[in-house]
């Protein structure tokens, strides 16, 4: 796993936050960490941000009312309309992003295969 300091403090944080709420996974994307709900993934670490799937509108919303949010688009792949990134440069800032982790959480366990 090819995660550089500030990643291993952003997992830390994250799996402190995120692997104790139920059917809450951790693991690993393509040698990405990552975190799964229902065998599916809902968000990973990438180059110091977290890459999150939302609802499309939400992700839209997102990108135009929080500050450091972007279009995720791992390794130069296309950025979809679902997957947004969230940067903080301080890891314990993750924290005050709960309620947009959950919804991610709830948009991924109910969103139907592709």
């Amino acid at each position: 796993m090819g995660t550089d300091a500030q990643g291993l403090s952003h997992k830390a944080v994250l799996d402190a936050m995120l692997l104790k709420i139920p059917g809450v996974e951790g693991g690993d994307m393509g040698g990405l960490p990552a975190y799964f709900v229902k065998q599916k993934m809902f968000a990973c670490i990438y180059r110091g941000a977290v890459g999150l799937r939302l609802p499309a509108p939400a992700a839209a919303n997102l990108q135009f009312s929080m500050e450091g949010v972007s279009p995720f688009a791992p390794n130069g792949q296309t950025s979809t309309r679902e997957w947004v990134q969230i940067t903080h440069a301080v890891s314990a800032d993750y924290e005050k992003d709960l309620e947009i982790f959950k919804s991610s959480i709830e948009f991924v366990k109910t969103a139907k295969p592709r």
